[in-house]
Protein backbone atom coordinates (compact mmCIF):
# COMPACT_ATOMS: atom_id res chain seq x y z
CA UNK A 1 0.00 0.00 0.00
CA UNK A 2 3.01 2.76 0.51
CA UNK A 3 4.45 1.73 -2.85
CA UNK A 4 1.11 3.05 -4.37
CA UNK A 5 1.12 5.92 -2.25
CA UNK A 6 4.97 6.95 -2.85
CA UNK A 7 4.20 5.79 -6.51
CA UNK A 8 1.38 8.61 -6.38
CA UNK A 9 3.71 10.99 -5.15
CA UNK A 10 6.45 10.77 -6.76
CA UNK A 11 4.15 11.04 -10.11
CA UNK A 12 2.64 14.08 -8.87
CA UNK A 13 6.43 16.17 -7.89
CA UNK A 14 7.22 14.84 -11.42
CA UNK A 15 4.03 16.47 -12.95
CA UNK A 16 4.78 19.62 -10.65
CA UNK A 17 8.67 19.90 -12.02
CA UNK A 18 7.37 19.64 -15.60
CA UNK A 19 4.24 22.26 -15.13
CA UNK A 20 7.18 24.50 -13.45
CA UNK A 21 9.32 24.01 -16.08
CA UNK A 22 6.76 24.77 -19.40
CA UNK A 23 5.56 27.61 -17.24
CA UNK A 24 9.49 28.79 -16.90
CA UNK A 25 9.39 28.15 -20.82
CA UNK A 26 6.50 29.90 -21.46
CA UNK A 27 7.17 33.42 -19.51
CA UNK A 28 10.61 33.13 -21.09
CA UNK A 29 9.36 32.95 -24.48
CA UNK A 30 6.63 35.63 -23.97
CA UNK A 31 9.53 38.00 -22.76
CA UNK A 32 11.56 36.94 -25.79
CA UNK A 33 8.47 37.96 -27.70
CA UNK A 34 7.67 41.33 -25.88
CA UNK A 35 11.58 42.29 -25.98
CA UNK A 36 11.20 42.25 -29.83
CA UNK A 37 8.13 44.13 -30.19
CA UNK A 38 9.61 47.00 -27.20
CA UNK A 39 12.73 47.04 -29.47
CA UNK A 40 10.95 47.63 -32.56
CA UNK A 41 8.82 50.08 -30.56
CA UNK A 42 11.57 51.89 -29.20
CA UNK A 43 13.57 52.24 -32.92
CA UNK A 44 16.76 49.92 -31.64
CA UNK A 45 18.33 48.64 -34.46
CA UNK A 46 21.32 46.09 -34.84
CA UNK A 47 22.83 44.85 -31.35
CA UNK A 48 20.79 47.02 -29.67
CA UNK A 49 17.78 45.68 -31.05
CA UNK A 50 19.26 41.98 -30.62
CA UNK A 51 20.59 42.68 -27.06
CA UNK A 52 17.23 43.66 -25.77
CA UNK A 53 15.40 40.75 -25.37
CA UNK A 54 17.52 39.11 -23.94
CA UNK A 55 17.48 41.67 -21.45
CA UNK A 56 13.91 41.73 -20.93
CA UNK A 57 14.18 37.67 -20.02
CA UNK A 58 16.91 38.31 -17.62
CA UNK A 59 14.92 40.94 -15.88
CA UNK A 60 12.93 38.40 -15.67
CA UNK A 61 14.56 36.04 -13.61
CA UNK A 62 15.89 38.12 -11.44
CA UNK A 63 12.56 38.54 -9.37
CA UNK A 64 9.11 36.18 -9.62
CA UNK A 65 6.26 37.64 -11.45
CA UNK A 66 5.70 40.26 -14.01
CA UNK A 67 6.29 43.19 -12.22
CA UNK A 68 9.79 43.65 -12.80
CA UNK A 69 9.28 43.14 -16.43
CA UNK A 70 7.03 45.61 -16.15
CA UNK A 71 8.66 48.42 -14.52
CA UNK A 72 11.76 47.58 -17.12
CA UNK A 73 9.29 48.20 -20.29
CA UNK A 74 7.90 51.19 -18.34
CA UNK A 75 11.11 52.57 -17.67
CA UNK A 76 13.10 51.87 -21.07
CA UNK A 77 9.72 53.33 -23.28
CA UNK A 78 10.15 56.66 -21.14
CA UNK A 79 13.86 56.73 -21.90
CA UNK A 80 13.33 56.35 -25.38
CA UNK A 81 10.20 58.88 -25.40
CA UNK A 82 7.64 56.51 -26.59
CA UNK A 83 4.54 56.99 -25.27
CA UNK A 84 2.73 53.96 -24.48
CA UNK A 85 0.15 53.28 -21.68
CA UNK A 86 0.73 50.24 -18.50
CA UNK A 87 -2.63 48.90 -20.05
CA UNK A 88 -1.19 49.04 -24.09
CA UNK A 89 1.62 47.02 -22.41
CA UNK A 90 0.33 44.84 -20.24
CA UNK A 91 -2.34 43.74 -23.26
CA UNK A 92 1.03 42.98 -25.01
CA UNK A 93 1.70 40.89 -22.70
CA UNK A 94 -1.29 38.59 -22.86
CA UNK A 95 -1.46 38.80 -26.14
CA UNK A 96 2.28 37.53 -26.29
CA UNK A 97 1.19 35.15 -23.63
CA UNK A 98 -0.68 33.15 -25.79
CA UNK A 99 1.57 33.09 -28.94
CA UNK A 100 4.23 31.69 -26.63
CA UNK A 101 1.73 29.16 -24.88
CA UNK A 102 0.90 27.66 -28.33
CA UNK A 103 4.74 28.32 -29.47
CA UNK A 104 6.13 25.91 -26.69
CA UNK A 105 3.28 23.62 -27.09
CA UNK A 106 3.91 23.75 -30.62
CA UNK A 107 7.18 22.13 -30.02
CA UNK A 108 6.58 19.24 -27.39
CA UNK A 109 6.60 21.16 -24.50
CA UNK A 110 3.37 20.78 -21.94
CA UNK A 111 1.76 17.85 -23.31
CA UNK A 112 1.03 14.54 -21.98
CA UNK A 113 2.57 12.38 -24.41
Amino acid sequence: MSSGFQEREEGNEAKFKHDSDVRFRIEARRNKLLGEWAAGKMGLEGDAFERYPIDLVKADIQEPGDEDVLDKLKADFAAHGVDISEEMICQRMAELESVATDQVHGEGYGTDD
